[in-house]
């Protein structure tokens, strides 16, 4: 028997075709305009997958892992080097916490034999030799020089200049040092220095026999030999002996306790106490020798007393660099 045809299948049939078309190429579109619209599908053709590309990890940290055990275990990416705003705000954050101390930095070290060291033990040097435990007696004793010196010593070189022109003076505080060769020759020999010591040889040598008993001085005129300033208180402080306080005495330059010794020993030393036996001989020699040196420095502390306020303490601070300078050539 043959089924009549209705006519309905060939519509309902192109019907349902047509609506399928319609839903996959609606959905290709969709996908296509997708990728249009993210720039980064180029960055993950070269790399990976469109997969990649479309579901990026986050930055902050890896996908979550389950363990057997039922724990969550976060990986953190390592995080990148902060900059050095990032630590030092961080580093103040953690001072603040009470979780880091920030203390002052060590002190540097100073290398032994450096510049540095140098200065430092310079300094405590200065600082040791000024040690001035006498210093109400010692002012007193220098005002007392001082007047002495403004009254007495001066007024004597002046006329002591009026009378003995210059060129004399110059050869009499020649052979002065002429004979107080003994005591810097000695000393240096003391102190080690065999270069003074052969200088000082040399000059007593030349000054006595060219330069007629020591007044003239061709050992330093025609062939540049320096007299050395060796004495017994540097030779004491070559050999480590500290100086002792700071000490003025009346009638006399400053000087320390060393210093003091050392002048006792060099008279020992000095031949004018063998060749002139009696002590007022010798005392006048002294005077003689005072008032010829203060002649020829009369207007050494012209200047000096106008421009310091505090004499004493000038006086003091000179002396003491001097003899520290001597004893470290």
């Amino acid at each position: 028997m043959r089924r009549r045809n209705t006519g309905l299948g060939g519509p309902v049939t192109t019907l349902l075709l047509a609506v399928a078309l319609t839903g996959i190429l609606s959905g290709c579109g969709s996908f296509s305009r997708s990728l249009k619209s993210d720039d980064s599908w180029r960055a993950g053709l070269g790399s990976g997958t469109v997969s990649d590309v479309a579901s990026p990890v986050p930055p902050a940290a890896e996908p979550v892992v389950t363990e057997p055990a039922g724990e969550t275990v976060t990986t953190e990416r390592p995080a990148e080097p902060a900059a050095e705003g990032d630590e030092v705000s961080t580093l103040l954050s953690l001072a603040d916490a009470g979780e880091l101390t920030l203390g002052e930095p060590p002190p540097p070290t100073i290398a032994p034999g450096s510049a540095l060291a140098q200065a430092a033990q310079d300094t405590t040097d200065a600082a040791d030799e000024e040690y001035d435990p006498w210093e109400s007696f010692n002012e007193k004793m220098f005002t007392f020089n001082r007047n002495v010196d403004r009254f007495v010593l001066k007024p004597v070189a002046r006329g002591y200049m009026f009378i003995m022109p210059e060129p004399f003076q110059v050869m009499i505080a020649n052979g002065f040092d002429n004979i107080n060769f003994v005591p810097r020759f000695v000393n240096s020999l003391l102190q080690g220095k065999w270069g003074g010591a052969g200088r000082e040889l040399a000059r007593f040598l030349i000054n006595s026999t060219a330069g007629i008993g020591g007044l003239f001085d061709p050992a330093k005129d025609y062939w540049g030999i320096q007299k050395s300033r060796e004495d017994f208180g540097q030779t004491l402080g070559v050999w480590g002996s500290g100086p002792g306080p700071y000490l003025v005495l009346p009638f006399m330059e400053p000087l320390t306790v060393r210093d003091g010794i050392g002048k006792a020993v060099d008279s020992l030393m000095d031949p004018l106490s063998y060749l002139l036996p009696f002590i007022w001989d010798r005392l006048a020699m002294k005077i003689g020798d005072i008032i010829n040196e203060r002649a020829l420095n009369y207007d050494l502390f012209q200047g000096f007393e106008e421009s310091v306020i505090d004499m004493y303490s000038a006086v003091r601070h000179g002396y003491l660099q001097r003899r520290q300078n001597l004893i470290r050539e």
